[in-house]
């Protein structure tokens, strides 16, 4: 049995991602643990495979990167393992250094173009540094993939890495039973339009949303998450022309987050086209949808465009104007006739694009590494 350690810097506990590659390489014999940090806030986890959940001095900043992969680089170093998986860049240096020191194979699951943030975009040397860190490492990897073939394609580019292509898709839902509208505290009588991601932050479009409710009768605007501008987000949703048009939630177990999800009747997806991390970024919330079997407006992205007009589950927004927005829900909302060949749709994309058929080529990955080493 193969020893594996998982790093990834954020709260394990709303990470699906690696969740469910964790689940997996469990189900395929290894032996896996994740390490992750944990925050005063976070929920209590149990999980079928062992965690480590570090608490940090630092909660953001350059102290707490190098808090976090110096934390790391020790805890490797001397814990039982055959192959490390370092979780973006922001845990590849750790991971990469104890690679080298005890000739352990290291996989990087990249699950975004990280230099491209917009977190980052404006300041220089951060952007330097991580740019340092990703060129040094990433010609000497063997093992890599992501999330989408854009940011393949890109890496491929930049590095002449060959990557393979892993989607953020979701497990099958399977439940006999849901909770209703009612016993959600949601509205019985009124549409429900969704936006849901723990990142919602600058450029996501939430605020075009909210604004876009104002010319929108007949239906609330639920928003579940968190992120940067979230508070802003509540500040702007109690303008008087929003009374009662707008309800925000904090974040929540996935478990939960899916049972207000299959009640919308329509699915948001608004990231903006303001840096190249967005522009072939691959939302979890668009699959999400998918899984609920709710349509989707999305903006005009080049990856999350081509899910909706390969399925056919929803509409593209040409642009974030509030007005326009308006339009184009208020349409979905009311097209009986569309609404039902969506519905169709969704439920033949729910089917295919679902980890159990995305966990093989996952595992195309690992398998040699757990055959051979």
């Amino acid at each position: 049995m193969k020893r594996i350690i998982l790093s990834v810097i954020n709260d394990l506990v709303t990470d699906q991602r690696v969740h469910r590659v964790a689940s997996s390489l469990k189900r395929a014999g290894a032996e896996v643990t994740l390490v992750g940090r944990r925050l005063p806030e976070s929920f209590p986890l149990e999980r079928e495979y062992l965690t480590h959940r570090m608490v940090l001095l630092f909660r953001k900043g350059p102290s707490f990167y190098a808090e976090y992969n110096i934390r790391l680089f020790f805890h490797l170093l001397f814990s039982r393992v055959d192959i490390l998986v370092a979780n973006d860049l922001d845990t590849l240096p750790a991971n990469f250094l104890v690679s080298f020191l005890r000739r352990k194979p290291l996989v990087y699951d990249t699950h975004e173009y990280f230099t491209g943030m917009p977190e980052i975009q404006n300041r220089k040397l951060v952007l330097v540094i991580w740019k340092t860190f990703e060129r040094f490492i990433f010609p000497r990897l063997k093992h890599i993939y992501t999330v989408n073939d854009s940011i393949a394609r890109l890496y491929r580019e930049e590095y002449g890495q060959e990557l393979r292509v892993v989607r953020n898709v979701p497990v099958r839902i399977e439940r006999e039973t849901w909770p209703d509208r009612l016993s959600l505290g949601l509205p019985v009588e009124k549409k429900i339009i969704l936006l849901q991601g723990a990142g919602i932050n600058m450029d996501r479009g939430a605020e075009e949303a909210i604004q876009a409710m104002q010319y929108i009768d007949n239906a609330i605007l639920l928003i579940i998450g968190g992120g940067d501008v979230f508070e802003k987000l509540k500040t702007l949703a109690s303008r008087p022309e929003l009374t009662g048009k707008v309800v925000i939630k904090p974040k929540m177990l996935y478990s939960e987050l899916m049972c207000y999800t299959r009640l919308a009747d329509v699915g948001l997806s608004l990231d903006k086209d303001t840096n190249i991390n967005y522009r072939f970024s691959l939302p979890n919330k668009l699959f999400d949808y998918i899984q609920a079997e709710i349509p989707v407006l999305c903006s005009n992205l080049v990856e999350v465009a081509k899910v909706i007009d390969t399925w056919q589950i929803g509409k593209v927004a040409e642009n974030h104007h509030p007005e326009y927005l308006a339009g184009l829900i208020t349409a979905m909302l009311c097209d009986e006739k569309q609404i039902f060949v969506w519905k169709q749709n969704l439920a033949r994309a729910a089917r295919e694009l679902c980890w159990e058929k995305e966990e093989q080529v996952l595992l195309e990955v690992y398998k040699p590494l757990i055959i051979e080493r």
